[in-house]
């Protein structure tokens, strides 16, 4: 018996910062082209954020000597300001993630459905450092 279940993956920061700025360098373009990348021979030169429901989001990704690059886009089923978002990517894939504060402080749970062409723990390490040069990014702004 064949199931259409796909899996999930969840990646998980804390970030030394409040909740309203933790929301603002999430998704404020001009913040995401400066944390989203999983290292540091990669880097996004181009961010849009129609921040609603219905609303389209896209990161332009490169490897920074030019050998490869792709689109990273989708459209918003939910946003909650200050507390979720909701997305389904491109390739029909759901994500979603919490924000929650404990004032000074404010974590940031993500889950994603995973892809088949790498293998799970490849985009778990991958998610988690874009989500860990986010934390380094926030903290140091």
């Amino acid at each position: 018996m064949e199931t259409n279940e796909k899996t999930k993956i969840t990646v998980q920061t804390t970030i030394a910062a409040p909740l309203e700025k933790t929301w603002a360098f999430w998704t404020d373009p001009l913040h995401i082209v400066k944390w989203n990348s999983p290292s540091q021979d990669w880097h996004t030169p181009a961010a849009e954020n129609d921040l609603r429901r219905g609303g389209k989001f896209l990161s332009r990704m490169e490897a920074k000597d030019g050998s490869f690059g792709f689109d990273f886009w989708g459209v918003y089923d939910e946003v909650v300001p200050n507390e979720r978002i909701a997305y389904t990517i491109g390739d029909g894939r759901k994500t979603e993630i919490i924000f929650s504060s404990t004032g000074s402080t404010t974590s940031i749970t993500e889950t994603f459905e995973a892809e088949n062409e790498n293998p799970v723990e490849m985009q778990q390490d991958g998610w988690q450092a874009i989500l860990e040069n986010f934390k380094t990014y926030t903290e140091s702004h």
